[in-house]
């Protein structure tokens, strides 16, 4: 395991005497019974904050959110730099409403731009520009550079990490999971 690790871009940082969520996991205990579930969703709830919080201060200087900087990644890694909002949304996992807001964001920018779907007469396709790659080129080095501010963990317990939360998003309904390893 890596040394504790404190990131210097947390905002709002508690420094409390003691663990909040260990606590209500003990009071919660006493009055309903088990707590482990609880206890793990709020701790999840909480990194989630922590994590959204560090990224999207990472990616602030490139004007960027994470949800904006994932959209730049996946038109990124498209074959033509072009994708129909509805498939952006269903590969961000995101309702269109979402989807349609962070195109506008972008394009605002000047990272994407709408273009008709030449497949669909009714169809938008988001496009990458030049300026939106180079914009993910430099986000993603930042990133990368802070191991996506999870630099406290080995690549043993990440790869943990996420075979444990796969599991959840399976259950989910998120994706088939028909062969688990063949997708990684």
């Amino acid at each position: 395991m890596r040394p504790r690790y404190r990131s210097p871009v947390v905002t709002g940082q508690l420094n409390l005497p003691f663990d909040p969520i260990e606590r209500a996991a003990e009071t919660w205990r006493v009055h309903f019974g088990p707590s482990s579930a609880m206890a793990a969703v709020t701790s999840i709830m909480r990194a989630q904050q922590i994590l959204l919080s560090q990224l999207d201060t990472l990616l602030k200087p490139h004007d960027l959110t994470f949800a904006r900087y994932e959209a730049l990644v996946l038109l990124t890694f498209s074959r033509t730099g072009a994708l129909p909002l509805s498939r952006l949304g269903e590969r961000l996992m995101v309702h269109p409403t979402s989807v349609t807001n962070t195109v506008s964001r972008l394009e605002g920018a000047g990272l994407v731009r709408r273009t008709p779907n030449p497949r669909d007469g009714r169809g938008v396709l988001a496009e990458i520009t030049d300026r939106g790659r180079e914009v993910a080129r430099a986000a993603t080095a930042d990133l990368m550079g802070a191991d996506f501010a999870m630099p406290m963990y080995g690549e043993d317990e990440l790869d943990q990490m996420f075979d444990l939360l796969r599991t959840l998003r399976v259950a989910a309904g998120d994706f088939f999971a028909g062969d688990a390893d063949a997708s990684r």
